[in-house]
């Protein structure tokens, strides 16, 4: 039985990664919109916006946004009339997120501190479960899986866009370039942090090719799954549901 996970291009203890990765996400909180503009050239916006008209939220809804932080994700949903609730392992990302909606006059959303691999929600009380670039920081991504399908209603659906490796042609080798050397440069220019920087970069490499994750989801319980691939599958939607 393999008692390591990874971080970045570490093998370390379970629960050292779960501390590591709080710390790293508590380092960035205050940055973390700021450097999403800047590493993506604002393209993340775009990514979102298609993830959110993937989801197809409904007036009424009950979403659960997992890791959810700052808020990017359930703003739109929440617009859309659905009835979002925020979760998030780290209340520093949750505090940006809080002081964000009340700067936007936004007050029917719902902040819950979460383990995504724990949650504390009742079996089948949400109609979507939504994970946005987050899912490749969980210790036990399979964990996690099974937790969204447990609380999901039967009917309901899962979906997750999250960044992976790329195979395209010239792209691959900039995209490389890009993530090892640009990205912790550009953190500790920005943010002051080049080495959370670093790992977040490095944990793109470990996370699962796109059809290796969406094996995963379906050994989670998960049917009809599917993946829509963005840049060459450097980002990936993923979608599935439980029936």
């Amino acid at each position: 039985m393999n008692d390591t996970v990874s971080f970045g291009y570490e093998d370390i203890a379970p629960q050292e990664k779960t501390a590591r990765v709080g710390e790293v996400f508590s380092n960035v909180a205050a940055k973390y919109d700021v450097m999403n503009d800047a590493m993506s050239g604002g393209m993340h916006r775009l990514w979102k916006d298609k993830f959110v008209r993937r989801v197809k939220p409904q007036p009424g809804e009950a979403i659960l946004d997992m890791a959810g932080g700052t808020g990017d994700i359930a703003f739109r949903m929440e617009a859309l009339g659905a009835d979002v609730t925020v979760s998030d392992i780290n209340q520093e990302m949750l505090d940006v997120g809080i002081e964000r909606a009340v700067k936007r006059g936004i007050d029917t959303l719902v902040w819950s501190r979460q383990n995504a691999e724990e949650l504390t929600f009742e079996d089948r009380i949400f109609d979507a479960y939504t994970i946005v670039f987050g899912i490749r920081n969980v210790t036990h991504i399979d964990k996690a899986l099974k937790e969204a399908h447990r609380v999901l209603k039967y009917g309901g659906r899962f979906y997750c866009m999250e960044f992976s490796s790329t195979d395209w042609p010239g792209f691959k080798e900039v995209y490389d370039l890009y993530s090892h050397r640009l990205m912790p440069l550009m953190g500790k220019l920005i943010a002051n942090d080049e080495d959370s920087y670093r790992y977040l970069a490095e944990s793109i490499r470990r996370f699962p090719r796109p059809a290796e994750f969406e094996r995963m989801i379906r050994e989670a319980g998960f049917a009809n799954t599917r993946v829509e691939t963005i840049l060459g599958g450097a980002v990936n939607i993923h979608s599935g549901w439980k029936i």
